[in-house]
């Protein structure tokens, strides 16, 4: 049986996984990063690696992070929560461990996971979108990961949806993570409480009287409950989600989007608005084969599987 270790390194944890070519987890060990040291993280990722290497014998390493991966898919050139510019990642771990290395961005590897074992399996042509915090996504187009010319391609966050609007966290104004997120979520649930508090009272008994005290949970709670408040948060977010996807089905033309993150887990409280949102913004759609709008099977093991799958091919 083929083997190969994929290994997840987020800006709190380092999760990695022994993985058999169907894509299944055989073992699995998770630490804290030490996010502010990079070769700390090298050290942890080395760990991680050779625990599950006691027990299998490995053929490669893929390393998921979530930053800019260059074209080889050997060198970190910028990961802004882990303190890692221009690392050579690849060759560090390499060094230490023995085994051949690759490292992708942990969007791509996510994307690819969905499209070799998860939702988008059967298909050639798919696009993951990750709704958390913010937004990142990966591209498959033609059975190929759509990596771009330096290997920076589907930061698809940071796509302009609305001229001079919002100002995003990466600087720029009117970006689609600044519509259409778990930040995006909060924020108008806190503008609401705060023009509205007569209207947001479950939204402020959540957030203990105070707007500023309402979390991601706490509005699809209030949602779920059939707060009409919250609701309506998940009807803005679900609009320019669905607006921002059929940009890219103007571009791109998949068989299928993908979504996947924390933002998901509200389940039809997003999907319906963006449904709705992404037909009636699609263009010529009475003309073209329907694309559907699914979520990811995989959770949080996608970035393992993808980056183990990714090493093996």
């Amino acid at each position: 049986m083929s083997v190969t270790i994929g290994v997840d390194v987020g800006g709190t944890k380092i999760a990695a996984g022994a993985v058999s070519e169907s894509g299944e987890i055989l073992a699995y060990v998770r630490k804290p990063t030490p996010a502010g040291d990079p070769d700390s993280v090298v050290a942890v990722i080395t760990e991680c690696v050779n625990e599950l290497g006691k027990s299998y014998e490995a053929e490669a390493i893929g390393i998921g992070a979530a930053g800019f991966v260059d074209a080889d898919r050997k060198s970190v050139v910028f990961a802004p929560n882990l303190a890692w510019r221009n690392e050579p990642l690849a060759v560090r771990v390499s060094e230490r461990t023995g085994r051949a290395v690759v490292v992708e961005n942990d969007a791509n590897a996510a994307a690819w996971a969905e499209f070799r074992f998860g939702a988008a399996s059967g298909t050639k042509s798919a696009i993951l979108v990750t709704v958390g915090t913010g937004i990142g996504g990966g591209v498959i187009m033609n059975n190929q990961l759509l990596r771009g010319a330096h290997g920076f391609a589907a930061e698809i966050g940071h796509i302009g949806l609305v001229p001079d609007g919002k100002l995003c966290g990466c600087g720029l104004k009117g970006c689609w993570e600044a519509y259409s997120s778990g930040n995006a979520l909060v924020r108008a649930a806190r503008e609401f409480a705060t023009e509205s508090p007569a209207v947001a009272t479950r939204l402020l008994e959540l957030g203990r009287g105070k707007p500023e005290g309402i979390t991601g949970l706490m509005v699809t709670q209030a949602a779920q409950e059939g707060d009409a408040l919250a609701a309506e948060c998940f009807n803005q977010i679900g609009y320019y989600m669905g607006k921002g996807l059929a940009d890219l089905a103007a571009l791109l033309d998949p068989e299928m989007f993908v979504l996947a993150g924390g933002v998901c887990e509200a389940g039809d409280l997003l999907l319906d608005p963006t449904r709705r949102s992404f037909e009636s913004s699609l263009t010529a759609r009475t003309f073209r084969p329907t694309i559907p709008i699914g979520v990811a099977t995989l959770g949080n093991e996608a970035g393992i599987i993808g980056a183990a799958d990714l090493a093996r091919s």
